[in-house]
């Protein structure tokens, strides 16, 4: 079995998304910030809305380091409604493709059934990308309940961002 990690170290090719408020975003290539990139399972996966409540909660601590990013591969419509559902202050992208999904190394999964969801989902992931868009930081996990402590990874985010640290894990 073979599963593509992503290169630490390497750039992040370039991927833009539309929002919910109806203008775009996107990651790679050059920018003025760090920036903290979260791909969420979609609509479907209630451990999804816990988690993106919390980083809602922390939302200035982070902002205040780096922009962030909160990517699923749902449609406009189910990024909308969960995005008036729980008011998240971080702008809301959606449509995240499958060969993106790839590109990140993402685990990507079939809807157990249509209940769940209709499509290929991508499982969690945290990227962190330097202002020059090279990736430094990464967290993927196969299934909803793994997922990274948002304390903790904004500590460590601060301070290698504070202290220029080198990128890891790349032997």
């Amino acid at each position: 079995m073979t599963q593509t990690k992503p290169r630490v170290g390497a750039p992040v090719g370039e991927m833009t998304w539309p929002l919910t408020n109806g203008g775009t975003v996107s990651v790679g290539g050059a920018r003025d910030r760090w920036t903290m990139l979260f791909v969420y399972r979609g609509k479907h996966c209630p451990r999804c809305k816990r988690f993106l409540n919390k980083l809602d909660a922390a939302l200035p601590a982070w902002t205040a380091q780096m922009d962030v990013v909160v990517v699923s591969a749902d449609t406009q419509d189910k990024a909308q409604a969960d995005k008036a559902e729980f008011g998240w202050g971080f702008d809301l992208a959606y449509g995240l493709s499958e060969a993106q999904m790839r590109d990140l190394g993402l685990y990507v999964s079939d809807p157990l059934s249509e209940a769940e969801t209709t499509d290929r989902f991508a499982e969690p992931g945290a990227f962190g990308i330097r202002p020059d868009g090279t990736l430094m930081l990464v967290d993927i996990s196969n299934g909803p309940a793994a997922r990274p402590d948002l304390e903790e990874l904004l500590d460590g985010m601060t301070f290698n961002i504070e202290n220029n640290r080198p990128v890891r894990g790349t032997a």
